[in-house]
């Protein structure tokens, strides 16, 4: 089989040829057929993400595919469709996974989608309604609002009733945010996004994957009670926020990482999975991917994340 793997920090990924393994206890072997690119591939690119694992390893967090063997005391049929998380191996034409990181895919569900959902709409789900209690007719403002996690906050946050500000680079992403439920954009080239956001009546939620200059501006827009998500760093440097600035207006500061959750609280992770399935088996959330790349191009993927060039998902079709 073909596979991406990283040998080094120092080192960029190379397409190899290895044998497909075998699957041990309680593990499943995928023939994957989509395969989702993160910002986190990035950074694991570099060995700066907080779960990069030891080298080598094989890139690729998140695929959808089909069952082609199984271990002992796994209880999914070969020739099952499922998607899955194993974290990594998925860049690949076949990946290991743990079976309780997989889930059996709903009829009509197309693997693309599948692949799709998973981590970007997992993250939104579980920040807006696990942990920053998102209500109906809040302002909800989400940077880097047309990436793969930003699109997924502006869609889900509007579901969930909130008036949702997007804030996005550049005139041209404003169609793609008012087209997954957007009702304000800010173009963050030109917007004084601390100025513009207070005079539409603050924040109330602010969903952060960017940081930087721009989160500390956010940061400033909030309104008191407001909850402050910190999703990541995309920008490259964190959000200076002032404490006492979080004490006199009694802000909350939410980290989060989806990823955790398989690890303390995985009950909270599949009831959210299981929503978002019955989400889109409804027609309620709509994946939206921008590229579509055979694996040999997964590189060029990579670069379409790292120079902000992709709208919603990139995904890989080995």
């Amino acid at each position: 089989m073909r596979a991406w793997r990283c040998r080094g920090a120092d080192s960029q990924p190379q397409l190899e040829h290895l044998d497909a393994d075998t699957p041990g206890p309680g593990e499943l072997l995928v023939e994957v057929r989509a395969c989702g690119l993160n910002f986190a591939d990035l950074l694991m690119i570099r060995g700066q993400y907080q779960e990069t694992p030891t080298h080598p390893f094989t890139l690729g967090m998140e695929i959808s595919g089909l069952v082609r063997a199984v271990g002992d005391g796994v209880d999914i049929a070969t020739d099952t469709r499922v998607a899955a998380f194993p974290g990594q191996g998925g860049l690949a034409d076949y990946a290991i996974v743990s079976a309780d990181r997989a889930v059996t895919l709903p009829e009509g569900m197309d693997y693309d989608s599948a692949a799709a959902l998973q981590i970007a709409y997992g993250t939104s789900h579980l920040a807006l309604d696990h942990r920053a209690r998102l209500r109906p007719g809040e302002t909800l403002l989400v940077l880097g609002a047309t990436g793969g996690v930003g699109l997924t906050a502006v869609e889900l946050g509007k579901l969930m009733g909130a008036r949702v500000i997007a804030v996005a680079r550049g005139a041209d992403k404003e169609e793609i945010a008012r087209s997954a439920g957007a009702d304000i954009y800010l173009d963050s080239e030109t917007a004084d996004l601390r100025a513009e956001v207070k005079a539409l009546g603050g924040a109330d939620v602010v969903y952060d994957p960017v940081g930087g200059a721009l989160g500390e501006a956010a940061f400033r827009a909030c309104n008191p009670e407001a909850r402050y998500l910190l999703i990541g760093f995309a920008s490259g440097s964190t959000p200076a926020i002032k404490p006492n600035h979080m004490l006199v207006k009694n802000i909350d500061l939410i980290g989060f990482y989806w990823g955790a959750y398989f690890k303390f609280r995985p009950e909270v992770l599949t009831r959210s999975l299981a929503t978002l399935l019955d989400w889109h088996a409804q027609g309620r959330i709509h994946p939206h991917i921008s590229h579509r790349l055979p694996l040999e191009q997964a590189m060029e993927g990579l670069d379409l994340l790292r120079d902000r060039a992709a709208s919603g998902k990139v995904i890989i079709q080995p």
